[in-house]
């Protein structure tokens, strides 16, 4: 997951070069020039310690089993190493400052590795136990404080700043809040003992999602591009796209696609396929902040795609206990829409600016003919035994020896050396987030523990007064507040925990709702049902009015809701609801990648395009328009129960659904219209996107066509006089 600092781009707002585009950007994905410039000794330490990092993980996640304790920490003392000296305490006019600073980080190295070994070592006799030696204490809290420093470091103030605030709570000023919020307060003793060795502290189940799943597959991320993988991306992006009408655009929106599934991180996806796509846009006269805007919310879609999907996806599986493969299986199609609802405002913008497609693009043969198709062989890989139910780490580390398999049939085999770098590679792209990952560790401990989810999800259910809708409008606003400080899988991390639950409940509680009104109520159920409300055995089993429903639900007790639920409701239903309340957040969560004033896949595109950053910022938000509308169908359609059938009779209506959308947005479709047609076309969108029935859908489909068959005479009455958009 990319950091919430300001990349601090020297060349931000002025033109840049492709090669110096790519030189600004060299670096692992979200680094900027605030890190250490890295040579001689520091940079060999740096280098080796990522490859006996990477084969670390390689052993004890494909070979060994380790307790989770041993595994984690020692995942974040080597991600701890290689951030000490990448990242420096301080900086001197955008440069690491002298010995004393590097003398500083090499003994806060030191107590970083001397901590973690100490509490190795003090496992048995410390955890569920009392701390019997000061050195207990110590120990602990140095590697909080490292790990916070580290989060400075690397993400900004604004992480820290929760961690400090979130333990304080625990430890003191809790005691001091009244209502729902109050907490008596733990013993410093207590509260390190729940952050260091509790299944919600440090070195967790969080903390463990990254030193299996997330490291892995950023490992096979860093094989895929030292292979060339990338390259290979792109240049297949350009021979299937490149020929049509805003075909530059479209090889943005198929390169980042493509990339987003081998690197899951929305920066890396923008610094890597952006000083292509950007320059190929504006050769073909797409005005530069458009250009950027798309590449941005293009590569925003990368952590959408599976099988990746960034961190968040593994975290996602972890809190549900829904098979990774599951989550990927039906993440697809809801991906796809996303890359679609951008390639209309390419398409539409091409239209409008009358581009013509791109001449230089290459043959698809010539592309294919150049051992380029090698590369796919890691992806067919790693998804096949992703559905035959082997474990993601698995998984990821069988791929990443068919992505060396498959190197040997282009015209560049990977030999030791690029091996090796690539292992180097994986671990240093692993830091941002891995420190990160950890460190948010710190306030699930202070969730969990002060039991502020449940607090949370009842204050949103309150607020929502059951209305789903206004839920996620609430939880939209909340995950953009909070994307403007965290990165978007701790966005996503915190808003799980917090609002979740609430969803879930809205969601299951509409389908009871809409049960109890079909009078579909099952016999078994009806048992417990009148048990906790008698007064409704007259009731049960017959039609009844949705508002009757609903009233007879919210006469229900809380406390047995979730009882109700479980008995009435098949538990493919529920598992369903569980999903689509966690994917709701996921998605919302991405946006702030894409929208002002923290917007870092914008900032990065508009340093290679040389556009107003903030401006950029808006363009990006507008083309990322899908985020806001596939949650709608996660929340009111069944797009993730998992049957195809429902889900491509859902995925084709919105894709009509998403032009109308857009076209009302921007004003012009193949061809300009009449002012008065743009809420019309709304209302399209709305009929095909709504899950009101087949009817209506078709309604709003014989509307749209309708309208295309006037729009296309149009737009070839306007070719034909020469009179253009």
């Amino acid at each position: 997951a990319p950091p919430r600092r300001s990349p601090h781009f020297p060349n931000r707002g002025r033109p840049m070069s492709e090669d110096s585009a790519a030189a600004e950007v060299a670096r692992a994905p979200g680094e900027s020039d605030s890190t250490r410039p890295l040579s001689g000794w520091l940079g060999q330490a740096v280098f080796w310690i990522g490859v006996a990092l990477s084969l670390a993980h390689v052993w004890y996640n494909t070979f060994a089993v380790l307790p989770d304790l041993t595994r984690n920490t020692l995942h974040f003392a080597g991600l701890g190493l290689m951030c000490t000296a990448i990242f420096p305490t301080m900086l001197a006019k955008g440069r690491a400052a002298g010995g004393a600073v590097l003398a500083f980080d090499l003994l806060l190295a030191a107590t970083l590795v001397a901590s973690v070994i100490y509490i190795l070592v003090r496992e048995r006799a410390v955890s569920g136990a009392s701390f019997t030696h000061p050195l207990d204490f110590a120990a602990s809290g140095a590697i909080i404080v490292i790990g916070v420093e580290l989060t400075r470091r690397t993400t900004g103030w604004i992480i820290p700043a929760m961690i400090v605030v979130a333990l304080s709570y625990l430890a003191w000023w809790g005691r001091y809040v009244t209502g729902p919020l109050h907490f008596p307060g733990l013993s410093t003793e207590t509260l390190l003992q729940r952050a260091i060795y509790g299944e919600d502290g440090m070195f967790g189940q969080i903390a463990s999602i990254s030193s299996t799943y997330v490291f892995m597959f950023i490992l096979f991320g860093a094989f895929l591009i030292k292979s060339g993988a990338g390259e290979f991306i792109v240049d297949l992006s350009r021979a299937l796209a490149g020929r049509v009408t805003g075909g530059p655009g479209f090889v943005a929106v198929l390169a980042s696609g493509l990339t987003g599934t081998i690197s899951g991180s929305a920066v890396a996806n923008t610094v890597s396929t952006g000083v292509i796509t950007i320059p190929l846009m504006k050769r073909a006269r797409f005005p530069a902040q458009f250009a950027a805007g798309v590449e941005a919310a293009a590569s925003t879609g990368g952590q959408l795609m599976p099988p990746i999907m960034g961190a968040g996806a593994f975290v996602m599986a972890n809190y549900t206990q829904i098979p990774y493969g599951q989550i990927v299986a039906v993440s697809f199609l809801p991906a796809l829409l996303y890359f679609v609802g951008i390639a209309f405002y390419v398409r539409i913008e091409a239209k409008r600016q009358g581009l013509a497609p791109d001449p230089d693009a290459p043959r698809l043969l010539a592309v294919l003919k150049a051992g380029g198709i090698a590369f796919l062989l890691p992806l067919v890989v790693i998804i096949v035994l992703l559905v035959k139910n082997y474990t993601p780490t698995f998984a990821a580390g069988i791929a990443i020896v068919s992505v060396i398999a498959a190197s040997w049939l282009t015209a560049k085999p990977m030999g030791p050396r690029a091996i090796v770098e690539a292992l180097a590679l994986g671990a240093r792209n692993m830091v941002l987030t891995g420190v990160l990952l950890v460190a948010v560790g710190l306030i699930v401990t202070v969730i969990a523990n002060a039991g502020l989810g449940n607090t949370f999800s009842l204050m949103i259910a309150d607020w929502a007064g059951g209305s789903l809708m206004i839920a996620i409008v609430l939880i939209a606003i909340a995950s953009l507040i909070l994307g403007m400080g965290l990165p978007v899988t701790a966005a996503y991390i915190v808003l799980a925990t917090l609002s979740a639950p609430a969803l879930y409940n809205l969601i299951t509680q509409s389908e009871l709702i809409s049960m109890l009104a079909a009078g579909t109520v099952p016999d078994s159920a009806r048992a417990v049902f009148m048990l906790v409300a008698p007064e409704t055995a007259g009731l049960l089993g017959q039609p009844m009015a949705e508002a009757d429903a609903a009233a007879l639900v919210a006469a229900i007790p809380i406390e047995m809701a979730g009882l109700i639920r479980e008995q009435v409701l098949p538990p493919a239903l529920l598992t369903t609801a569980l999903l689509s309340a966690h994917m709701i957040i996921f998605w919302l969560s991405q946006d702030s990648n894409v929208t002002p004033p923290v917007c870092l896949t914008a900032f990065a595109a508009a340093a290679i395009a040389g556009t107003r950053p903030m401006a950029t910022g808006f363009t990006a938000w507008k083309v990322a328009k899908t985020l806001y509308i596939v949650p709608l169908l996660f929340a009111y359609t069944p797009f993730l129960n998992g049957d195809p059938a429902q889900a491509l009779y859902i995925f084709g209506f919105a894709i009509l659904g998403l032009y109308a959308v857009v076209a009302a947005i921007e004003g012009h479709a193949e061809a300009p219209y009449p002012l008065v047609v743009r809420p019309v076309l709304a209302i399209i969108g709305a009929l095909l996107l709504w899950p009101a029935g087949p009817a209506v859908n078709i309604a709003g489909s014989a509307l749209l066509i309708g309208f295309l068959v006037w729009n296309v005479r149009v737009d070839r009455r306007l070719a034909a006089t020469g009179t253009g958009a």
